[in-house]
């Protein structure tokens, strides 16, 4: 025992080093007080889905950027927020934050803030990552509402008219549609949905008891099978009910845990998706809309264009991700009665066209208040 201790010891020592060569913060870029004043804090947990597209850190120019060329004009629905709404909204200011998993977990040994991980250039109360899971939440390198309720702990009077968004399910939920479309109710589909509930559950818990009026946001999950890397499988409408009844479970479970509790809401991002794009039809076709935006017509295909729904990597693309925030502000509102001013749509359209139209420099992307 006394040989482990001392392993893990020297292990947190080399991890507090590591931390502080490497640096904690930088790159700040601070909110002007009368926003953080008056502003709802709002904080994020999740995966790729809510992981800043403009982080230089993860995704380093010419590596695995998201947007590739058309990186600069292609913003996450957080990006999207802090730009039309940063004056209401706070996600807190954009800097590099954090350090390895293994670097935040040996700090913690040592009894210090972990502060976050992995190590990324973000806004200050997005702990999302790509790549994360359920049990992220609560556990393993990432443990991100243990870390980001330390963040809160600073300042808990700003956080009692606070939100935090979860939004994470996809990564648990990926690779098992094959599965679903035979068997919506097999022994690892329901495991998947019972993992993330519980996972969820815990973290409201945990936010709960600290910041009782904090309110939180429930995401579910949309349906991959909607994904354009899917249309020539499940093309019978028997699969595709299946598949649906799987993803009606999942998303009723974490519904459940918004159900009768004023500080918690569930949005549905499935029926979101499905108003605007639709769906496939009976015989498991593709049938998708076209959604107008301004002088943009965005079908449900993959590619960098901001045309398509979702870039080349199959993540939400510029017009899914506004469109997303516009929602997420009308949620906000409707659900908890928060003094937020709705994004219009001429509002939107106007933004994204000028994105589109001109491109915009990295560095323009960065002020939670621009």
């Amino acid at each position: 025992m006394a040989g482990l201790a001392a392993a893990l010891a020297a292990l947190a020592a080399a991890a507090w080093a590591l931390g502080a060569q490497g640096g904690e913060q930088t790159t700040r870029i601070t909110v002007p007080p009368a926003d953080v004043a008056s502003a709802v804090p709002l904080a994020v947990l999740g995966d790729s889905n809510s992981h800043s597209y403009q982080d230089n850190v993860s995704f380093r120019p010419g590596a695995r950027e998201r947007g590739g060329a058309l990186r600069p004009r292609t913003l996450q629905w957080t990006e999207v927020l802090a730009r039309l709404r940063g004056r209401e909204i706070d996600l807190g200011e954009w800097g590099t934050w954090g350090h390895a998993g293994a670097v935040a977990q040996g700090r913690e040994l040592l009894g210090l803030r972990g502060d976050r991980a992995p190590r990324k250039a973000d806004y200050l109360y997005n702990f999302a990552n790509s790549g994360a899971g359920c049990r992220d939440l609560t556990e393993g390198r990432f443990r991100q509402a243990p870390r980001l309720l330390a963040l809160m702990g600073d300042e808990p009077e700003r956080w009692r008219r606070g939100v935090v968004v979860i939004r994470i399910g996809l990564n648990d939920w990926g690779g098992l549609l094959d599965l679903q479309s035979r068997e919506p109710a097999a022994p690892p589909v329901r495991a998947a949905t019972a993992t993330c509930a519980d996972r969820i559950r815990q973290t409201l818990a945990l936010i709960h008891a600290a910041h009782p009026e904090t309110r939180v946001v429930i995401v579910g999950i949309g349906n991959e099978a909607d994904d354009p890397a899917q249309f020539d499988k499940w093309r019978s409408g028997a699969e595709m009910a299946n598949i649906k009844t799987a993803l009606a479970s999942f998303n009723g479970a974490l519904r459940q845990l918004a159900a009768g509790n004023a500080r918690v809401s569930f949005f549905d991002d499935l029926a979101w998706f499905e108003k605007l794009w639709g769906t496939r039809d009976a015989q498991g076709r593709p049938a998708y809309k076209t959604v107008a935006l301004g002088s943009l017509r965005v079908t449900n295909t993959a590619g960098d264009d901001p045309r398509n729904a979702l870039v080349a990597d199959h993540h939400a693309g510029l017009v899914w991700n506004a469109l997303w925030a516009q929602a997420l502000v009308i949620h906000l509102r409707d659900a908890f009665g928060l003094p937020l001013t709705p994004i219009g749509d001429k509002e939107l359209a106007g933004f994204v066209e000028a994105l589109v139209g001109r491109g915009v420099a990295p560095s323009a992307v960065r002020t939670p208040g621009a």
